[in-house]
């Protein structure tokens, strides 16, 4: 049985990127029937930040050289790593069990919110592997970040998020989506160009639609 993960990582609770994973998500839920769907808003459930305690684990982990997820648990040991297991494990079972790993995240401050950075924290260890699963992100930006706009080189967003998988979840291959200009339909400065936000978010719509199928 084929499992999604969906995750939502905006303030917003009618932003873009939530728009665009949702059409990920019913696309997909309409191609898999009998698939399972694991939810999570991160925006309004945050996940706590690492503790000291997390570390311990963390280090633990790298010094008993354990590669296998499943035998992190192994290393728990004090009442503090106990409660930052409690914290950590049901997110990292969730991600496990996942195939398919839906992130919709605007990008602020030319890169991703505290929200997800806080997930990424909790359910990453040293020298893990996620390879064979699938990244999808839906993104969402003010302005556009294009290859050649003049404000590519700020895009520290995907390039950070390309960067992570592959580093650290030994995922090469992610599925990037982005609805470009979105502050077009409040800047006054942006207001010439909100033909191209709507031909952007069109088209994201659709290459979602595609991407789940």
């Amino acid at each position: 049985m084929s499992t999604l993960l969906h995750l939502d990582a905006s303030a917003r609770t009618r932003s873009f990127s939530r728009r665009l994973s949702a059409r990920f998500a019913s696309s997909w839920r309409t191609a898999h029937p009998s698939g399972r769907y694991l939810y999570r808003d991160l925006a309004a459930e945050p996940v706590p930040h690492v503790t000291e305690a997390w570390t311990e684990l963390c280090d633990a982990v790298l010094g008993a050289g354990i590669t296998d997820i499943g035998r992190y648990r192994e290393v728990v040991r004090t009442p503090a790593q106990r409660a930052a297991w409690a914290v950590l494990a049901p997110l990292l079972d969730e991600l496990v069990a996942a195939d398919t790993v839906l992130i919709g995240t605007p990008m602020y401050n030319f890169s991703v919110p505290a929200a997800l950075k806080a997930w990424i924290d909790q359910v990453t260890f040293p020298r893990m592997s996620l390879r064979g699963k699938r990244f999808v992100v839906a993104g969402a930006r003010g302005g556009t970040y294009l290859p050649g706009t003049p404000r590519a080189p700020f895009d520290h967003e995907e390039r950070y998020l390309r960067d992570f998988f592959a580093g650290h979840f030994d995922v090469p291959d992610v599925e990037f989506v982005h609805a470009e200009l979105t502050n077009a339909l409040v800047d006054p400065r942006l207001a010439s160009r909100r033909d191209e936000q709507e031909a952007s978010l069109a088209a994201a719509l659709a290459r979602m639609d595609e991407v789940a199928t």
